[in-house]
């Protein structure tokens, strides 16, 4: 599975082929949330990898922590991040706001 897997295509009027805009809930903190501090080889998939299983599922942990900059898929190393482990929740909602 890829990062566009989920995301509707959409055509302009002439054709063109876009992908539409998808939108990501808040992420409410949770006793069963866990936290790390990371290391240089951190990244957001590898990180959803290893505590999901499932790459793809980055944005879950770069959502739970909005106060690091969102221009890397690594987190700054030595910050001390947020990872959701009861995800089914969060899916169920990114769901329903991304529904056709």
């Amino acid at each position: 599975m890829d990062r566009y897997t989920d995301i509707q295509i959409l055509k302009t009027l002439k054709g063109n082929r876009y992908y539409s805009t998808n939108f990501y809930p808040t992420i409410p903190l949770l006793d069963t949330d866990i936290y790390v501090i990371t290391d240089e080889r951190d990244r957001y998939d590898l990180l959803a990898n290893q505590y999901y299983n499932d790459s793809s599922l980055w944005w879950i942990i770069a959502t739970a922590n909005p106060t690091i900059p969102p221009t890397s898929i690594f987190p700054p190393v030595g910050s001390q991040i947020r990872i959701p482990i009861n995800i089914t929740s969060i899916l169920q909602e990114y769901s329903n706001i991304n529904r056709f």
